[in-house]
């Protein structure tokens, strides 16, 4: 019998425990996106949010790439992503056209429904990951940034293919699957760990209390330089600058991670359901008009209360019991194909 390492298993718990904070960073940010407009407090940890949120949930997915990346296991993994992209690009685009009606909507297979961005910038992590796959870890990570920074250059709308959030996010996919859990916990340990996430906190503060009114576009990395009115030649250190307050950002949250198993951790295990499935919420919320119902801090209150308690209930093993089929789609028929037709191939 083969046991697991202590300290792979130690670091596995401790990136669940971290992707459900992550992802109750995600619902609470687009619960209270109606909001940031109209509150203040709203808008700052709206920015505290998006200041490493993206980031970290970027790095934790190349964290667990390293189990699925090559052979077999890679390709079913990417095949699965382009079923569930083709799944709820589908559902999505059709609520948007009958009932949602967001704004500046592209509806076009090529262009991402919102969040949906995340799954196309997923495959092509992967696949940029095995194309560096003989290159050196600092090879690697300097293209990474590279292109990074270069994408905001062209002269195109970034939404795209999710040209440019795959581009911009890249380095955290990378510097995630290269992530070295050892290293980390031998650093933060009890009083690092304490400071950084006093850091963490005191960010929150700033930002709430007198935060500097950064273009939203810099933050979500899906805007080209050019859209976000920034033509200069040297447009590309501000995307480094930036760069550097999400990677101080993101180490402050991780001193809020905790080690240990709890029940979080095993919820942890499904925040794909809450990833695919909260934006249906979010958007049928803005639809029915409760917003315009909401402008002080008690309502606010609720709105974040909500989306922890969906949250929460969207991680639940029953959900993943119901809506396997729609989330996690069965790909076996598309590789039994596969290999039908490769055994007929003379």
């Amino acid at each position: 019998m083969v046991r697991e390492n202590p300290l792979e298993a130690r670091g596995e718990t401790f990136f669940l425990n971290l992707r459900f904070m992550l992802i109750i960073t995600v619902f609470a940010g687009n619960a209270i996106e109606p909001l940031i407009t109209r509150m203040n407090g709203m808008h700052g940890l709206y920015m505290w949010i998006f200041s490493f949120h993206m980031p970290l949930f970027v790095l934790v997915t190349g964290y667990f790439a390293k189990q699925s990346l090559n052979g077999a296991a890679g390709r079913k993994v990417l095949l699965q992503i382009g079923m569930q992209y083709l799944i709820f690009q589908s559902l999505y685009s059709a609520l948007d056209v009958s009932l949602f009606h967001v704004k500046g909507i592209h509806h076009s297979i090529f262009a991402p429904y919102l969040l949906l961005w995340f799954l196309a910038s997923h495959a092509c992590w992967r696949l940029l990951m095995l194309g560096m796959g003989k290159w050196s870890k600092t090879a690697q990570i300097a293209f990474a940034v590279a292109a990074g920074v270069a994408v905001g250059y062209l002269q195109v709308d970034g939404v795209w293919f999710s040209i440019s959030r795959t581009f911009v996010y890249l380095p955290y996919f990378v510097i995630g699957y290269h992530f070295s859990f050892a290293a980390f916990a031998k650093l933060y340990q009890k009083y690092i760990k304490a400071a950084a996430a006093a850091a963490s906190l005191l960010i929150l503060v700033v930002l709430a209390v007198s935060g500097p009114d950064i273009p939203l576009g810099w933050l979500y990395g899906n805007m080209t330089y050019m859209q976000l009115g920034a033509e200069e030649w040297y447009a590309g250190l501000y995307r480094l600058t930036l760069y550097a307050v999400q990677i101080i950002a993101s180490l402050a949250f991780l001193g809020l991670v905790p080690y240990g198993l709890s029940r979080m951790t095993d919820w942890g295990r499904r925040t794909l359901y809450v990833f695919l499935l909260h934006g249906l919420v979010v958007r049928l919320a803005a639809a029915s008009g409760i917003y315009d119902y909401i402008g002080n801090a008690a309502g606010a209150a609720l709105v974040l209360l909500t989306a922890v308690l969906l949250t929460v209930l969207l991680a639940q093993p029953a959900v993943k019991r119901l809506l396997h089929p729609l989330v996690e789609p069965s790909v076996n028929w598309m590789i039994t194909l596969q290999r039908a037709a490769l055994r007929r191939t003379p």
